[in-house]
Formats: C-alpha cells, sequence, structure tokens
C-alpha cells in the first residue's frame, strides 16, 4: 500500500450504490440502528445500472411494482418505466432516507481479507491515486453482475473493413474505451442491430424512431411478449382505495402472476411457447414468419423472456422501420454485413447489442485467513452467502422476476443474521460445507451466452436446500423472513 493509505472501521460495509446498495443500506439503517455502516462506490454517480446504461430506449424489463422497493412503492403511471424515470427514483429514495450522505464516490475496492483472529475484513480501496483501508465485521457486496469496462462483442471477420461505425450499446452516453468520440448520430442512417435479447429489442424500435431504418439481425430469436407499459387496472384503483392497499394488491399482483406464469412455462413448455408465438401471430397477421423470426429452438425460460412494452417492436416492424433478419454473419465488409445466405445487409452504423460480461462482486480479489478463494469453486447458501467464506453477503436478484425482490429478501435476511449475532455475542459466521459433500450444479441454469461465458466463474449450487437457489419468491420469503437463523449449516463463533 502507498504512504497515504488511511483507514478507519465500521460494522457493516455495503459495497455499490445501486438499487441493491441502496436497499442494504434502507435495511440496515431501520432493523439495524445500533450498527455503524457505510457505503463505498467505484463510480461518482448513485444508481448502479441507471445511471451507467444511456443507450437509446433504456428502460426496465420488469415491472416497476416489483422493480420498486416494498418500502417505497413506484408512484408512477407507467409499469414499465424508462431509465430517466428509474433512476429519479432511486436518487429520491436514497435522498429520502438520508442513505445519499452515507456514500463515498469513486472507491473502487479492489481487495478483501478476512482475518478469523480479529473477525475482520480488511477492504482494499482505490481513489485515483490514492490508496484507503475499510475494515468492517460484516461485508454486503452488492455491485450487480456484470462489467463495468466494457460489453461483450464477438470477433467476426472483416470487422475492420466496415466504412461506419460499430458501437456497443454499453458504450453510449460517454462510456468504454471510444468515449472521446461522443454517441453516434443514428438521425437518418441506415442502422444494423446485431442481437436478439432485451437490449436489442429495447433499442431496436428506440433507433427506429430517428433513424432511416433498422435492421435487427439474429443468428436465432428470442422469446418476446408485449405488455402494456401502463397498468391500467391499477391506475384507475389509485384514488378510490387507500394507497398503501393500492401498492400492496399492485406488487402481489405481478409477483403471483409471474410465479404462475414461469411455472406454466416450465411445467407446460409447448402450450406456452405457442401462447406466445399465438400472440405474435395476433398481431403481426398471418402473413408474417413469425416462427422464423420469434420461435426460438429452447423452451421458455431456458432464457430470460423479452418485453415489448405496448408492442413497439411489433409495431416498428409492421410499420416498415425495423426489418428483422434471421441470418448468420459471414463477415464484415466495407458497406455492411455479409450474411451466410450471401445477401448483403447495408450498413452506416452497426450496434452490436451482443451482450454483457458477467463478474459477481465486480471480480475483487478475496484472501480468507491468507487463502485466495475462488467463487466458483464455492456453493451458495440460501442465494447470499457462500460455503466457508466468514461474515459476507451478496445481493443476487431473481432471474425470472425483478431483481429487487430477491434483493430485498437477502437485506432483510441480513438484518436478522447481525440482530441474532449481536444478541448473542457472536462476531462470526459462516456456512459450512464440508468438500465433496454434496453434488453441486450451477446457480443460474439459463442457457444464455451471457451466463454460459462466465461459468466457471459463478458460485455453484446444491441439489438440496440451504444450498439450492429457488426462483420462487413466495418460497424465498418463507425461508429468509422466518425460517431458522441457527440452522444445521451455519456455524458461529465468539
Amino acid at each position: 500500500m502507498s504512504a497515504n493509505l488511511t483507514s478507519d472501521t465500521v460494522d457493516v460495509l455495503i459495497v455499490g450504490a445501486g438499487i441493491s446498495g441502496i436497499a442494504a443500506a434502507y435495511y440496515l439503517k431501520t432493523r439495524c440502528p445500533q450498527l455503524t455502516w457505510t457505503i463505498v462506490e467505484g463510480r461518482d454517480a448513485i444508481g448502479g445500472t441507471w445511471d451507467f446504461f444511456r443507450y437509446p430506449g433504456l428502460r426496465s424489463d420488469s415491472d416497476m411494482f416489483t422493480l420498486g422497493y416494498r418500502f417505497r412503492p413506484w408512484r408512477g403511471q407507467d409499469a414499465i418505466a424508462d431509465g430517466a424515470s428509474i433512476l429519479q427514483y432511486l436518487k429520491d429514495t436514497a435522498r429520502e432516507f438520508g442513505i445519499d450522505r452515507r456514500i463515498r464516490f469513486n472507491q473502487r475496492v479492489r481487495r478483501v481479507s478476512w482475518s478469523s483472529d480479529e473477525a475482520l475484513w480488511t477492504v482494499d480501496i482505490e481513489r485515483g491515486g490514492e490508496e484507503l483501508q475499510i475494515r468492517c465485521n460484516f461485508l454486503f457486496m452488492c455491485t450487480g453482475y456484470y462489467r463495468y469496462d466494457g460489453g461483450y462483442t464477438p470477433s467476426w471477420p472483416g470487422m475492420d473493413q466496415f466504412s461506419g461505425l460499430i458501437v456497443h450499446p454499453q458504450a453510449w452516453g460517454g462510456r468504454g474505451q471510444d468515449a472521446d468520440r461522443g454517441d453516434p448520430d443514428y438521425a437518418g442512417k441506415r442502422v444494423i442491430v446485431i442481437g436478439s435479447g432485451a437490449t436489442a429489442v429495447t433499442i431496436a424500435p428506440a433507433l427506429a424512431r430517428e433513424a432511416k431504418h433498422v435492421t435487427m439481425l439474429q443468428r436465432s430469436p428470442s422469446y418476446v411478449v408485449s405488455m402494456p407499459a401502463r397498468d391500467d387496472q391499477v391506475n384507475r384503483l389509485r384514488g378510490r382505495l387507500p394507497e398503501r392497499l393500492v401498492n400492496w394488491l399492485a406488487r402481489w399482483k405481478m409477483i403471483l402472476f409471474g410465479i404462475y406464469y414461469y411455472r406454466k412455462a416450465r411445467v407446460h413448455p409447448r402450450e406456452t411457447r405457442e401462447i406466445i408465438l399465438g400472440g405474435i401471430r395476433g398481431i403481426m397477421g398471418p402473413d408474417y414468419d413469425v416462427e422464423r423470426h420469434f420461435g426460438p429452438a429452447y423452451k421458455p425460460w431456458d432464457q430470460r423472456v423479452c418485453v415489448a412494452p405496448d408492442a413497439d417492436l411489433f409495431g416498428a416492424i409492421k410499420d416498415g422501420k425495423v426489418t428483422m433478419v434471421t441470418d448468420h454473419i459471414e463477415r464484415f465488409v466495407e458497406a455492411g454485413l455479409q450474411l451466410r445466405s450471401g445477401e448483403i445487409l447495408p450498413a452506416d452504423i452497426i450496434v452490436t447489442a451482443t451482450g454483457m460480461r458477467m463478474r459477481i462482486m465486480d471480480g475483487v480479489e478475496m484472501i480468507v485467513d491468507g487463502q485466495v478463494v475462488e467463487l466458483g469453486d464455492t456453493l451458495s447458501y440460501k442465494g447470499l452467502m457462500y460455503s466457508n467464506i466468514p461474515n459476507l453477503a451478496s445481493a443476487f436478484g431473481y432471474t425470472n422476476a425483478s431483481w429487487t425482490l430477491k434483493c430485498e429478501l437477502i437485506c432483510e435476511y441480513v438484518c436478522r443474521l447481525l440482530n441474532y449475532m449481536r444478541r448473542r455475542g457472536y462476531r462470526q459466521c459462516a456456512p459450512r460445507l464440508a468438500a465433496g459433500s454434496l453434488a453441486s450444479e450451477p446457480m443460474i441454469d439459463f442457457t444464455s451466452g451471457y451466463v454460459q461465458r462466465a461459468r466457471d466463474e459463478l458460485p455453484k449450487q446444491g441439489s438440496q436446500p440451504p444450498w439450492r437457489v429457488y426462483q420462487n419468491y413466495v418460497k424465498d420469503l418463507l425461508m429468509m423472513r422466518y425460517g431458522k437463523i441457527d440452522d444445521d449449516v451455519m456455524e458461529f463463533r465468539r
């Protein structure tokens, strides 16, 4: 460490000031008032994902009744909200509860080291050219699940021959290595969006409002469902019923619908597939090749289902502003892309909406009692802690529902755990697992490329609780809010 090292100590250190970090701070403040805590944020702004991403059309793909916090319900008219509105909601929440005054910005965690003798984490932080240390008894990682330093772009032959601009959505808004060139001017331009996931489904109709034409090129399709941007049923209840009751009804309506829909998709995949494709046929008409462009080879929810609010993507296709092309890229050429079929797609700008790069806990180096820990070698305990790692939790949301639902349950559980330890005089806790005692499998069972690329780095899950990761809010609620803290797995020490 450098000579300008400074250090202090808190009970709990929260890493990350995004949607999870704000929730963690709220629950610690209200449920563990006797504990000291602070937030360190690697960037210079609050909001995490919702501040970082700036590409056109940025919005939620979960309803705001569940993406918003339970302790501060979403009051906007839109159930599917744009990125700017979500960011403002997060800022307002942090300000209302005084959380914004407890954030240390531009402090990026590089390494964390646990000492069982001291029952403390030593957290090495970089702030510009300065190196800092913070020590804490409990570490709460709220850093999301992808890398901020760049999205995933495959390497295709001839990319250097293309005469136009190639840009990844993650680079919009002055992000990434090409930040100095500014955002692409796509007005009146021919744009190709490569990809079929949530980002491509979002950005294509947004670009089409100003572009000359947008082609959405996909190697294989994704499931896309239309959802009203506004929930008229909920909005009609506002003013007629008490606000608290309306918020409760709206939230549980979406929770239960999501559980039912996911369960139906897993138990009856063929029927669910036909319902999804039938809905698209009803919008696009009998002459459109729905099977080719919107009929994936995989089952529903083997990958996340994309949302088109108010059928915006389908409307842009029908209006001739967006063209779907399902084919493979042979190579880039000067004028655009040459496909395997031989067709050349002309373009002035090519947007590579080809995915993110996952990285749990922001790639922080972790050492426990002098031994380097690889998260890929651990098992997830209740979806928030990791085998044999003491006094550490991380917020990781659902893959089949809104991120916030799971994160709030995790925050509640962490507070229960910390209060349990304080009352009994414990300083350390760790979920213990003997080597080879339980078969493991991937923590996330998605076939999506971004998950598969990071598979070896991600923690695993076991075949039975508490090592099993459930994608079910009701099961998790019962386990985390009402389940035993002192189970047969968690080891406590004074």
